[in-house]
């Protein structure tokens, strides 16, 4: 056996009944689960066939299962990789001879949403999104065997949702499809109501071990106990201060419930970093102290730093804290920021640091979008492990868009009716008769109607003015002179969801329209834009450790979770966007803390934290995270 520290030699070693260890980020816990198998296998005599190796994707279940073979003279011997989905599919597939073509495709799922939602009478201007969000409710909802009568959906109405919850499910039921989270659900039916079934599979796996354990869901945690029985050969490796999927379902919360349910499990800390600095580890255990709901650990680097740290002032009299591993920098605004980001980068890569091994971490996708227009600019390479959302394919864009086009002379009656009632005109569609609008015929169906006229003909001199307008103040003059700010306000108000985060799409793009002179000019800039996102899309994650895929990582801190990179930037430090303005309850704030710890521990040698001044000419403050680790005089 290779070198272990004492923890992970206690952790190997363990032979029977439920453990817990406790595996702080770069502690090795990968390591641990394989030397255990080898340990089982090899020292203790353990059947190969019996022993079950749980992971959450199947990228982590492949990995761990090559790592047991680098160990194992490259035999895996029967030892069973795989995530939670396959495994209990496994089950389901004897139980019930479900094959793969039982599983419903996404096009599919999509499909039947999609009918749903139009028997609907919600007022959905983007359907994309709804879907993602109907989706991930449905999920919630099954994940956490909650009754669907004490569901409270933010979504839309309770009556509307449960409506549209039962209309899914006897889709399915009639097309005989199960979806990811079926497989779970009907796992744990079938296990709790045919103990010979689960006898048999008891049976097969005595030796149970799980991979990111905080991450599990309520059901997947009670199909686990079954499967336990009666050896309780449950050992789980895991670690709550990195739970960061509460919108799948994940429970931190499981970690402590698996002690109350066996108490005489043995447990463990990994609690040595060997990815980090000492000081990146020091100012992460900063912040995630301030989390109550959590299990006590002290976790320190294997490494040291070189070299002095400092608090200064900058020019403006600000605090910012600079050291070797540890920068953290306020910027006036989004554009000095993108502009420190690149320079870092080529410093950083004139240092002999491969482009691969930077990583720009988002709270959300969206906020990539200004940094990557800066690093097309310069043409530093970079990789977006999520979708990058184009800007200019968003609704509210779109119907700004749809009004300079209008304004412009577009007279299509599908132009037209895009934009006429936003803001409420009460225009209806019946007085569009022709494939091209005429105002003029448009005022004759209103004619004996003052008010009607009033509005149109105000209608046709806004747009007389757009027309002669630069994109800036033609963005501007839509959402205060036209009014289009107030109708999101109203659209907002009715869907139940928060208008500043509607806002910040227009404050987005009325920045894109500053620097643009024309119209002409704006529109070729958009279509390039698009062209190069295209390229992005090609580029592939899985791609990026090879030499010619050099490039710099742009994901957010979801994505970036089981990482590590020589140097990680954090941008956007502020209230609102980390923690994200959407977590109100504490529950909700824990979890975005955890996210900020996660994507500190992602790097290895340098971090920089950069918050800004002012956002969209908005003052923004600073993040309660930086102010944590700021705290103290010395870190």
């Amino acid at each position: 056996m290779q070198f272990l520290n004492e923890a992970q030699n206690q952790a190997v070693s363990h032979f029977e009944g439920p453990m817990l260890v406790l595996a702080g980020p770069g502690s090795g816990k990968t390591r641990v689960i394989t030397e255990r198998i080898r340990y089982l296998v090899e020292e203790k005599k353990v059947a190969p066939a019996s022993i079950l190796v749980i992971t959450f994707t199947r990228a982590a279940a492949m990995e761990m299962k090559q790592r047991y073979q680098n160990l194992s003279s490259g035999h895996t011997g029967g030892v069973h990789f795989g995530t939670f989905h396959a495994i209990f599919f496994m089950i389901l597939k004897h139980a019930y001879h479900f094959t793969a073509d039982n599983i419903i495709r996404d096009e599919v799922r999509y499909e039947i949403l999609r009918r749903i939602i139009s028997e609907t009478d919600l007022e959905i201007q983007d359907e994309r999104e709804f879907l993602g969000d109907l989706e991930a409710e449905i999920s919630r909802v099954k994940g956490s065997r909650i009754e669907l009568s004490n569901y409270y959906s933010p979504l839309c109405a309770n009556e509307v949702f449960q409506e549209m919850f039962q209309k899914y499910q006897k889709a399915l039921e009639q097309k005989r499809l199960i979806d990811f989270d079926d497989m779970l659900v009907y796992c744990y039916e079938l296990l709790s109501q045919r103990p010979d079934i689960c006898k048999i599979w008891q049976q097969q796996f005595p030796y149970i071990l799980i991979d990111e354990f905080q991450d599990i869901s309520r059901v997947q945690y009670d199909v686990v106990r079954l499967l336990g029985e009666p050896y309780h050969n449950i050992f789980i490796v895991g670690d709550d201060d990195q739970s960061i999927y509460g919108f799948r379902g994940a429970k931190p919360e499981m970690m402590k419930q698996f002690l109350k349910d066996y108490p005489e499990a043995e447990q463990c800390l990994l609690g040595v970093n060997y990815r980090c600095a000492s000081i990146i580890v020091e100012a992460a255990g900063r912040v995630i102290a301030k989390n109550r709901n959590r299990m006590s650990k002290k976790i320190t680097a294997a490494k040291a730093v070189k070299g002095k740290s400092m608090i200064t002032a900058n020019k403006d009299g600000k605090v910012e804290y600079r050291s070797n591993a540890l920068e953290i920098r306020e910027f006036a605004q989004l554009s000095e920021e993108n502009e420190a980001i690149r320079t870092r980068i080529m410093e950083y890569r004139n240092q002999g640091i491969p482009y691969r091994e930077m990583a720009v971490l988002f709270r959300t996708n969206t906020q990539a979008r200004s940094l990557s227009s800066k690093l097309m600019e310069f043409n530093i390479p970079f990789i977006m492990k999520e979708r990058l959302p184009n800007l200019y394919e968003h609704w509210i864009v779109q119907d700004v868009l749809t009004y300079v086009r209008v304004a412009q002379g577009n007279r299509e009656r599908g132009q037209v009716l895009h934009i006429i009632n936003r803001p409420k005109r009460y225009v209806h569609r019946n007085a569009f008769t022709e494939p091209y609008v005429d105002f003029e015929e448009l005022k004759s169906f209103y004619e004996d109607k003052d008010w009607m006229l009033e509005r149109l003909e105000q209608l046709q001199y806004d747009l007389s003015m757009l027309a002669k307008m630069k994109p800036y103040a033609a963005v501007n003059f839509i959402r205060r002179g036209i009014g289009y700010d107030e109708y999101i306000r109203e659209y907002a108000d009715y869907r139940g969801i928060r208008a500043d985060d509607m806002m910040e799409i227009l404050d987005e793009l009325l920045e894109e329209a500053r620097g643009q002179d024309s119209f002409e000019e704006w529109f070729d800039y958009m279509q390039a834009y698009k062209e190069e996102l295209k390229e992005q899309a090609k580029k592939s994650y899985g791609q990026q450790g090879r030499e010619e895929d050099d490039s710099v990582m742009l994901m957010t801190m979801h994505g970036a979770k089981g990482l590590e990179f020589e140097c990680v930037f954090i941008p956007d430090a502020n209230e609102g966007i980390t923690p994200h303005s959407k977590s109100v309850l504490n529950a909700d704030m824990e979890e975005e803390r955890r996210m900020f710890y996660v994507a500190m521990t992602r790097a290895k040698e340098h971090l920089q934290i950069y918050y800004l001044k002012e956002r969209f000419h908005k003052e923004v403050d600073i993040s309660r995270f930086v102010m944590e680790i700021m705290s103290e005089k010395k870190l």
